[in-house]
């Protein structure tokens, strides 16, 4: 999900319907050791009355290093956030809070309008979509496989990982009303340039990058409708 030109499920993710953000993160964006960053939740966690609100801001989990040992973490809540950087000071760790404000309003925002019936029917009307695409991808992957290509199953990924690109979208269930829009108009010129380009006898890559220029062509338009 796009906020001004970054994602922003770099900061803030959605986790059981959800806002949150990593220990792990914060240590990083704000320029701390991810220790230090956990001896401060400790303290915050025995500092503060056990009841069912702190534990809901933060959530112990764990991560798997470069070492190939798990390490813990936490999951926190803008609530836990707030009560970890209260004490963050300086130019950066300022900048730093105002964006995690931003990213977390942007997700509380988006995470209601998942619950809106426009965003469930554009939802349902975007599977309709993928799945024609996607049978459209398959004709393309035989087609492909006639002309010699050894990698052709690749297609679908392929096909895939360019429309979500040129639409501004990672993931479709944390992806909003306007950009599951974009999506499914983005998949249905990939089925409809595909299809033409079978009729008209072309060479498999050559409708890849005729369906890239087309998408391209689009995109400012789509992402005109995003920002409305």
């Amino acid at each position: 999900m796009k906020m001004n030109g970054g994602d922003m499920t770099e900061l803030v993710y959605l986790k059981n319907d959800e806002a949150v953000c990593s220990s792990l993160q914060v240590a990083e964006k704000f320029g701390k050791r991810h220790d230090r960053v956990l001896r401060a939740i400790d303290n915050l966690l025995e500092t503060l009355p056990e009841n069912g609100e702190v534990s809901k801001m933060f959530i112990l989990s764990k991560r798997k290093a470069a070492d190939g040992q798990f390490h813990r973490m936490y999951f926190m809540n803008r609530d836990g956030f707030s009560l970890l950087v209260m004490g963050f000071t300086g130019k950066k760790a300022l900048e730093w809070k105002l964006k995690y404000i931003k990213a977390f309003n942007q997700m509380e925002k988006f995470i209601l309008e998942r619950q809106t019936q426009a965003w469930i029917d554009s939802r349902k009307a975007g599977k309709l979509t993928r799945k024609a695409e996607t049978d459209t991808i398959k004709k393309l992957v035989e087609y492909a496989q006639a002309q010699g290509s050894q990698h052709a199953d690749k297609l679908y990924m392929t096909y895939s990982k360019l429309a979500n690109k040129m639409a501004g979208v990672s993931k479709r269930d944390e992806a909003t009303v306007a950009q599951l829009n974009n999506l499914s108009l983005m998949e249905h010129i990939i089925l409809c340039v595909i299809d033409s380009g079978i009729v008209a006898g072309k060479h498999y890559k050559e409708i890849y990058q005729d369906c890239k220029k087309r998408l391209e062509t689009v995109k400012d338009l789509a992402y005109l409708e995003q920002s409305a």
